[in-house]
């Protein structure tokens, strides 16, 4: 027996597929053991910013006047 797939059957199939990787994804993100991955990846942007504790002399920062 052949089935034609009709384009609105393929919409529906993809409808489930998307859904289907919306769910894991939402699974994977909020899953408790994913926790401290996501805690340590959240400081990134931070990473090349100095330490407050550090006392490493820095060069003084050369400021540019916006007057005209």
């Amino acid at each position: 027996m052949v089935v034609e797939m009709s384009s609105g059957m393929i919409r529906g199939l993809g409808t489930v597929v998307v859904f289907v990787a919306f769910v894991g994804l939402a699974l994977w993100v909020f899953s408790s053991k994913r926790s401290p991955e996501f805690a340590e990846a959240r400081l990134l942007p931070f990473a090349d910013e100095p330490q407050p504790g550090n006392a490493t002399p820095q060069e003084p920062a050369t400021t540019r006047s916006t007057r005209p």
